[in-house]
């Protein structure tokens, strides 16, 4: 058992209501208005930014736990030192500060908390009825003006299951019926009034993509483009180019603006605005794909139009191109043993995940599931175990990776969480025993140093207002 001593005060006790707070952040841009060049039309790149301001947090030092880091350490009697929501130090020979709290681990085992890179909670809230059902614009194949953030319910309960799993960040996409299926948005899973309340400061926009038998089957089966693969490949070049130009004649009205020559500004487009982000790195592709095949030719496609994939998700044949992958820099985020439910997912092997890694991609675990977001450990424990019977020799630190520096890095918020190293963001998750056994439990969760989970305490443990006074819900 996990023995700690809090000062719980009353400011402390808001991590279980539901609050707005407000920091902005820093979002430059090429598209935002800048002072002294007013008479230059631009767009504010970010018009919905983060409020999310970490939860109070004490000064904590949790030793005698086995430490995996996240970036392939494993650390025996290891401790690590929270202040100021920031990880202060780690180690073995560290002692606890005069006057800070204790939590002895007691040989249990920690890890970063952990990143969920495929979520729909929030857009697909629970209970899952029509009325939640928001996360296809199922109207356009392209639909790349919509948002995720403004169909999320801060109020879906999937978001306390999923950090009684240990989840800290995740990333929420639309759905999959189109070839462009708009923006994702990653959040911080804490409760909050507003999704800005949970947004990642800083956190990249990102564009969801599908290939393969969705969009074909949605659209071809209106009798309208695209009905074939052929059609979708199509669909998405055409809107491309669309954008290739739409960014060439910004570009050319800022030089002749700037140059103080007279110039009319192109009409906005806000679906072009998400593909010119993408075509100027500032917005990063997560696509839906299954078949190796197709990936392949994805990847020409963006060399054709000069962006890059950030991620292939699903990804159930990636086991037969991790050089092609490796080689384009783009990662595979995939499930454990999710497959043959329709024929672009017939191919698929329970060890794609290690063979990725072991190939020299950047491979990673996701939900696409609520009920699966709240066990992703043990999902990467099942890959990791067929792996090894396969002769794969993947050590267990390696494969912490796959829950938490890798989808981090995916999303572009390295540098903040994902890994337990000096100066990042305090997220961690205390598990019960070794993040791998089917008994573990996520023991404690902290969210910027701020316990917001304690599997011990109910009053420590977050309820959605939507929940209060259900059944067995809300209780305390």
């Amino acid at each position: 058992m996990i023995k700690h001593a809090w000062p719980w005060t009353s400011a402390l006790g808001a991590v279980l209501m539901l609050t707005a707070c407000d920091v902005t952040p820093d979002t430059s841009s090429h598209s935002e208005t800048s002072s002294g060049d007013t008479d230059v039309v631009r767009y504010d790149a970010n018009p919905y930014p983060s409020t999310y301001h970490p939860l109070p947090s004490q000064t904590v030092f949790i030793t005698n736990a086995t430490i995996f880091d996240g970036i392939g350490g494993e650390m025996a009697g290891g401790s690590i030192l929270l202040e100021n929501g920031r990880i202060a130090a780690i180690g073995t020979d560290l002692s606890a500060p005069e006057g800070v709290e204790i939590i002895d681990a007691n040989g249990q085992f920690i890890t970063p908390g952990v990143v969920d890179i495929h979520s729909h909670l929030g857009v697909y809230a629970s209970p899952g009825v029509s009325a939640h059902s928001d996360g296809n614009e199922v109207t356009s194949p392209v639909t790349a003006e919509v948002w995720a953030e403004h169909g999320v319910w801060p109020q879906d309960p999937g978001f306390d299951s999923a950090l009684a799993g240990g989840v800290t960040t995740l990333h929420v996409l639309p759905g999959s019926a189109n070839l462009f299926g708009g923006r994702g948005v990653t959040l911080r899973n804490v409760p909050s009034r507003t999704v800005q309340g949970m947004k990642f400061p800083d956190a990249p926009y990102t564009l969801k993509m599908a290939c393969g038998e969705n969009p074909k089957r949605v659209y071809g089966g209106r009798g309208q483009a695209p009905g074939s693969r052929m059609g979708n490949v199509a669909g998405y070049r055409q809107a491309w180019q669309r954008a290739v130009e739409y960014r060439r004649s910004w570009n050319e009205y800022w030089d002749k603006a700037e140059a103080g020559e007279d110039a009319n500004p192109p009409t906005r487009d806000f679906e072009l605005d998400t593909l010119m982000g993408v075509l100027d790195g500032e917005i990063l592709v997560q696509m839906h794909c299954y078949r190796a095949d197709e990936m392949a030719q994805i990847l020409d496609m963006s060399q054709e139009f000069g962006y890059k994939v950030t991620t292939f998700h699903h990804a159930v044949e990636a086991y037969k191109i991790p050089d092609l992958l490796a080689e384009a820099g783009t990662c595979a985020a995939v499930w454990a043993d999710w497959g043959g439910f329709k024929m672009e997912a017939f191919d698929s092997i329970r060890e794609n995940l290690p063979l990725l890694h072991a190939g020299g991609a950047c491979a990673m675990i996701h939900s696409d599931d609520a009920n699966g977001i709240q066990r992703l450990n043990q999902e990467v424990a099942k890959a990791l175990s067929d792996g090894r019977r396969l002769g794969l020799e993947i050590s267990d630190g390696e494969a912490v990776r796959w829950f938490t520096s890798n989808p981090a890095k995916a999303l572009g918020i390295f540098d903040e969480t994902g890994s337990l190293e000096v100066g990042k963001r305090a997220d961690l998750v205390i598990w019960s025993g070794h993040p791998f056994s089917t008994y573990s439990t996520a023991q404690d969760v902290f969210i910027d140093g701020a316990l917001v989970y304690d599997a011990e305490d109910p009053s420590r443990q977050t309820v959605r207002d939507f929940m209060i006074g259900q059944p067995g819900e809300g209780a305390n």
